[in-house]
């Protein structure tokens, strides 16, 4: 693997930090700021819709520029999101820090991945993904407990100094590691007809039901990961000093997760993601059950820690290849829908919350979301499926007439 995938990982390790340690925080933020739990999980919220909104926007912004020149602002300007977050005076300020963070983020995601495809070669995509993805899973492994960490012994503040310095390191590996590219400008300087080229994507209906059950996927386990921290101390009877291990148990699970999904999603595409988000339904359904179960709870955080991360590479090469002429806007559909689930998630959480159900319903709701995502992961198959068998129908209508048959027929949409 090129070594400019795994600088890009190291740096998605400081994006997802920050991302996900919310989750560790949300008690500490919700009294320092004087607000509801619920209504410090918008934070979380937050920082999803900068990454759904920002993704294609900053995507498209960006087509001219060397791509190299693209990480390297982007990530400058994440980091200065941390250092605006840790001297915030209101909530006010904060969830803005954490919207403006979030573009950064999202443009970051959206052109780091197009150029982790772009060094391999197609049979190797979701593996190179996956690296970029273990750095997410790195980060709750060690970066999401360490804030969790930071914010219980020396308040929640320290912890996005913190994420701030990891960023900092991340930058300086950009700068040194990953070399310059001239493929994002068009031969005349303009990025219209490429631009009008990329936009086609959003023509294939295998493109938006793509979209759909990533974001299934995502919402189910982060309406339960969001508020896992309340649902451990609350409802389990933790303490809050087992909130970073319980978080850091769900990293290690994510990375596991992402390396075997990583290895067989290659071959295995839809088996991968099928397999995947169904044990991510059945896990959640019960933890729910077991919810006040201390043992049970943290044994489950770990385990849809796995099965939620089996899926990502996946559902990252899933993209690529219903969308494999537009590759910039294919790495920002992707980042976009991953983040809707993870504004919806947390969202549909906090109502369930607010409605007086208790903690324990996160799962349960997470566990309803993730089960429309077994049939969005359904319906994708279906269509695939569909469209191989009209390609085989059509090549051997051609064949038959003494037609030359292009290798080319059917497009990227040929994966298992």
């Amino acid at each position: 693997m090129p070594v400019a995938v795994h600088v890009l990982g190291l740096a998605v390790f400081a994006l997802g930090s920050s991302e996900f340690m919310l989750s560790g925080l949300l008690p500490s933020i919700a009294r320092d700021m004087d607000v509801s739990i619920p209504q410090a999980g918008m934070l979380i919220s937050a920082f999803a819709i900068g990454m759904v909104v920002g993704a294609p926007l900053l995507a498209v912004a960006t087509l001219r520029l060397p791509r190299r020149t693209t990480l390297i602002a982007l990530l400058a300007a994440f980091g200065l999101g941390q250092v605006a977050g840790a001297l915030a005076p209101t909530y006010a300020v904060l969830f803005a820090s954490r919207i403006v963070s979030a573009l950064a983020c999202a443009g970051f995601w959206a052109v780091g991945a197009a150029v982790a495809v772009a060094t391999v070669p197609a049979t190797a995509r979701a593996r190179a993904l996956a690296v970029m993805i273990g750095g997410l899973s790195i980060a709750n492994v060690l970066g999401v407990p360490a804030g969790a960490f930071l914010g219980t012994n020396f308040g929640w503040r320290s912890a996005f100094w913190a994420v701030g310095a990891a960023s900092a390191i991340a930058l300086a590996g950009v700068v040194a590691l990953v070399p310059r590219t001239a493929d994002s400008p068009t031969a005349d300087g303009t990025d219209g007809p490429r631009l009008r080229q990329e936009m086609r994507i959003y023509r294939d209906r295998a493109v938006w039901l793509a979209v759909v059950t990533t974001a299934l996927v995502g919402g189910g386990v982060f309406c339960t990961f969001s508020y896992l921290a309340p649902l451990l101390t609350d409802v389990a009877g933790l303490t809050p000093q087992w909130v970073p291990t319980a978080l850091g148990l769900f990293g290690v699970g994510a990375l596991i997760g992402t390396t075997l999904g990583g290895r067989l999603a290659d071959a295995h595409l839809f088996g991968v993601m099928l397999g995947g988000v169904t044990a991510s339904t059945v896990l959640l359904v019960l933890m729910a059950l077991t919810a006040r179960s201390p043992v049970a709870v943290v044994v489950f955080s770990f385990l849809v820690g796995v099965s939620a991360f089996f899926t990502a590479p996946a559902l990252n090469a899933r993209m690529f290849d219903v969308a494999g002429a537009a590759p910039t806007l294919a790495g920002a559909t992707t980042t976009a829908a991953f983040n809707l689930g993870n504004t919806g998630g947390p969202w549909a959480g906090g109502i369930v919350i607010d409605l007086g159900f208790g903690f324990t319903s996160t799962a349960w709701a997470g566990a309803a979301i993730s089960a429309a995502g077994v049939a969005a992961t359904l319906a994708s198959m279906r269509l695939h499926r569909s469209r191989a068998s009209r390609t085989v129908a059509s090549s051997a209508s051609l064949a038959a007439t003494g037609t030359p048959v292009s290798g080319a027929s059917g497009g990227a949409d040929r994966r298992r």
